[in-house]
């Protein structure tokens, strides 16, 4: 295959971005130019300049006047809610033995995950999603069908079994024994094949007895290389019920901490209402607090706090959590972030927004040498994004003065309609619409 050249709008961060004027934290390219070769980036910056270094066998696609980005990141959603999206009316614990439970019963069926798996990954594409960190179900047949959806999508995926004993149906409940069994099994036929990267997933305490607690604590110690993902703190109700069950624990996050699931490859999601005790305890063992806006807010749990994280200084990264969070698109969750946000006091500033769904969430990740930014080296995981698709959107843009307009257009108004392209490994995934082909056209003419 000849090397790609992908012209366009490129915007890259190198840092996070420290008020909206910070334009020392991102690299950006009016016409600018991504070389890809082999999967990877092989050259970056002004098209001039690119185009140049890049010789003759070389296919230019022009996306003009479109914003070429990293791809987005989504660290924490279940691939097993993909149908359960949009469930009314409940709460988290009524939500789940409602909802959620009843779905995910059907992914002991192989067919039936390969299927949403497929569907899953889809989606995640065509909202610019190019890597995420996903619950599978209890069923090994779900991870092999998660896993191998990404595979053929050749799709950076984080993934992982839940491990669940107790207080779930019984066709959802594993033992110690065979939570361990399978989970080893899995890691040795996943982790590290290709793209693939292994999460250990008790899915928290409420559903893990103290037996399965002690077995996810020697998986961690037996494989050091695989992720940790679990929920903490979403809930009132849930955070009073897990510590009932834990009396010896000093608080919610103590739980995990005895079992030594706490570190820079954990993944915590939620952490809504959090001690500043726990806070520091996560800062200390450099465990990642996730912070889903639009299921926090379908669910009714609360408002996460990322000063007091800032302040304390706790790591954290931004998720969708399909399916109580709403949508698959990253544009629409810090949409939603920016008004939690809003609502306490504290401002998200469009740059900041942005690199939290690319390099911020990469280095929450420990991937940031691989994804999350356009550099020489990185997977050529790449997103074109038009600030336009939508006659609202066009009709704001007429007056927008900079890029953080333009960004924060894209973030307030965004969705799925905003994705032009998405490229994984240098492969281009979506074919444009005639829409957006002739759209294109028009908007070149004034070039």
């Amino acid at each position: 295959m000849n090397d790609l050249l992908i012209r366009g709008r490129v915007l890259t961060f190198v840092r996070e971005p420290q008020g909206m004027e910070d334009s020392e934290s991102y690299r950006f390219y009016e016409d600018g130019a991504v070389l890809v070769g082999g999967g990877k980036i092989t050259a970056v910056g002004p098209y001039g300049d690119v185009a140049a270094a890049a010789g003759e066998r070389v296919q230019l696609i022009d996306h003009r006047p479109h914003l070429v980005l990293s791809g987005l990141i989504d660290t924490h959603l279940h691939f097993p809610q993909t149908q359960a999206i949009a469930s009314y009316g409940a709460q988290l614990l009524e939500w789940l033995n409602t909802y959620v439970f009843v779905e995910e019963q059907k992914f002991r069926e192989g067919k039936h995950a390969a299927f949403i798996a497929g569907r899953f990954m889809d989606e995640l594409l065509s909202n610019g999603t190019t890597t995420a960190v996903a619950y599978c179900s209890v069923h090994p047949e779900s991870v092999d069908a998660f896993f191998t959806a990404a595979e053929e999508r050749n799709m950076l995926m984080i993934g992982g079994k839940v491990m669940m004993d107790r207080n779930a149906p019984e066709a959802l409940r594993d033992t110690p024994q065979t939570g361990y069994d399978e989970t080893k099994r899995l890691i040795g036929k996943w982790h590290g094949r290709g793209r693939a990267h292994y999460a250990i997933s008790p899915r928290f305490a409420i559903t893990s007895t103290p037996e399965q607690m002690e077995i996810a604590r020697a998986l961690v110690a037996e494989h050091p290389a695989c992720y940790v993902q679990t929920h903490l703190s979403e809930n009132r109700d849930e955070i009073a019920f897990a510590t009932s069950l834990y009396p010896e624990a000093r608080d919610y996050t103590d739980i995990y901490a005895r079992y030594d699931l706490l570190g820079r490859k954990t993944l915590l999601g939620h952490c809504i209402y959090l001690s500043d005790r726990e806070i520091s305890v996560l800062a200390e063992a450099g465990a990642v607090g996730v912070f889903c806006p639009t299921s926090n807010l379908f669910l009714g749990s609360g408002l996460f706090d990322r000063d007091r994280f800032d302040r304390l200084g706790g790591r954290y990264a931004v998720a969708t959590d399909v399916g109580a969070g709403t949508s698959f698109s990253m544009l629409e969750t810090m949409d939603e972030a920016y008004k939690i946000l809003h609502l306490q006091g504290q401002r998200l500033s469009p740059l900041n927004s942005f690199y939290r769904m690319t390099l911020g969430n990469a280095q929450a990740l420990g991937l940031e040498h691989r994804i999350g930014s356009l550099h020489v080296g990185a997977d050529a995981d790449i997103v074109v994004l038009d600030s336009r698709a939508k006659s609202a959107m066009e009709l704001r843009m007429q007056v927008a003065s900079s890029l953080a307009e333009e960004l924060f257009v894209l973030q307030t108004m965004g969705d799925d309609r905003c994705v032009a392209e998405v490229y994984v490994a240098g492969k281009p995934m979506k074919r444009a619409t005639g829409r957006v082909v002739a759209a294109r056209e028009r908007e070149l003419e004034l070039i």
